[in-house]
């Protein structure tokens, strides 16, 4: 489930994955895939430590928060209305609350989230930067210290408020680790994902 943190434009916001059979992830009103998040990270980790990167991200950009939808109503099963409403239509939440765990195969259903967002969302190229002079990273008009961000990271390792099941991740997060271990890049300097 989406959890809120500090960044420097906004105050706290939340982040986070909202359906453990998608890998979709939520930032605030911005929705993308985490396989995406992961290989923009990844690139970065191939940068030189102090080198500003740039690129552009696609995402989705759902404002009205009734086209969002509210997690918690959708979750208990009584309110499917919103993106997120019909996303746990398709994917309700488990009966037996062991079975609430981010799953690692949810890029699979990519076709069908991504289909579904466009229905609700704007599609939309957003600047991602990082910049170390700064010691910022900026996620469209998200603005984040180089902890805070770290942060995110973090948590997509984790998978989580749920965790991964059966502490099984994706492959592309596993690539992502990996580059970052090897990472001389001051966003990486002395993260441990574990």
């Amino acid at each position: 489930m989406p959890l809120t943190f500090e960044s420097l434009s906004h105050g706290k916001i939340a982040f986070g994955f909202f359906n453990i059979e998608t890998d979709m992830i939520l930032l605030d009103t911005y929705f993308l895939f985490a396989q995406d998040f992961c290989q923009a990270i990844s690139e970065v980790s191939e940068k030189h430590e102090n080198d500003v990167y740039e690129t552009a991200l696609d995402i989705y950009l759902i404002e009205q928060e009734a086209q969002i939808g509210n997690l918690m109503r959708a979750i208990h099963g009584i309110d499917h209305r919103g993106f997120i409403g019909e996303v746990y239509k398709l994917f309700p939440f488990p009966e037996n609350q062991e079975g609430f765990k981010q799953n690692p195969e949810g890029f699979k259903n990519r076709v069908a989230i991504d289909r579904l967002v466009q229905k609700y969302g704007k599609r939309c190229n957003i600047l991602f930067k990082i910049d170390p002079k700064m010691d910022q990273v900026h996620f469209g008009e998200y603005v984040f210290n180089r902890a805070s961000f770290r942060e995110l990271i973090q948590y997509l390792w984790q998978g989580g408020q749920p965790q991964w099941k059966d502490n099984s991740r994706p492959d592309y997060l596993l690539t992502m680790k990996a580059k970052i271990d090897q990472s001389k890049h001051f966003l990486f300097e002395g993260l441990m994902l574990r």
